[in-house]
């Protein structure tokens, strides 16, 4: 979660061992399909320094996006293939968490640590089985941002459904907890300028209408 902006200054994080492989195929999956719940119970680092009460989990974040790319009508697109990076795209936060900027972890190590730890869910944990692979493959896509479809999902200069369900969240979060227009404003400033999608860019502005009414 890319917001710079945090209200409450960060802790040390630390990061649990990766996961060592028992050569049992069965009981290294089980270990991979538990690790996946803490997408469901860790929080997004953003809204938790702003003090946002029971914020949303990345697998929430991850969810809504997903359910945004199958809303997507663009035909030169591979709608499916969004969807999964959309659902595989954070799925390194189950190790290492959700690293914000103000954690003085720079772009290059949270690099590192997510490609370590998506090799050992990949390897370690799945075996290399085809489907791990596609999984790691669609990950990396979304690193790299270099196809239409990881561009659409997040590219490297351009950003959109990512932000966009930032934007979203955010405006809901004004109206939950009855934020001011400028506690969370840092969020909207780093999101729905950056839409360069068209369709998505129409929905983003359509949320500015709806938060300036």
């Amino acid at each position: 979660m890319e917001n710079n902006t945090s209200t409450i200054p960060a802790t040390k994080r630390t990061f649990p061992p990766l996961y060592k492989q028992t050569g049992n195929v069965e009981t290294d999956r089980l270990a991979f399909f538990h690790v996946l719940e803490r997408l469901k119970t860790q929080k997004r680092t953003g809204w938790v320094d702003h003090g946002i009460p029971n914020p949303e989990s990345i697998s929430d974040h991850m969810y809504r996006m997903s359910i945004l790319a199958m809303c997507a009508s663009d035909t030169a697109l591979d709608i499916s293939k969004c969807v999964m990076m959309c659902v595989v795209h954070d799925l390194a936060e189950a190790h290492v968490g959700d690293i914000a900027p103000n954690e003085g972890i720079s772009k290059e190590e949270k690099r590192r640590l997510e490609t370590e730890a998506m090799h050992n869910f990949v390897h370690g944990m799945l075996h290399a089985s085809p489907a791990a692979l596609r999984i790691e493959a669609l990950w990396k896509e979304y690193e790299e941002g270099m196809t239409d479809e990881a561009r659409f999902v997040k590219g490297t200069s351009q950003t959109h459904l990512d932000r966009l369900e930032m934007a979203l969240q955010a405006r809901e979060y004004e109206q939950a907890h009855s934020k001011s227009r400028g506690e969370l404003q840092g969020f909207f400033d780093g999101s729905l300028p950056y839409l360069q999608h068209p369709e998505v860019r129409q929905w983003g502005e359509a949320l500015a209408r709806k938060r300036e009414a």
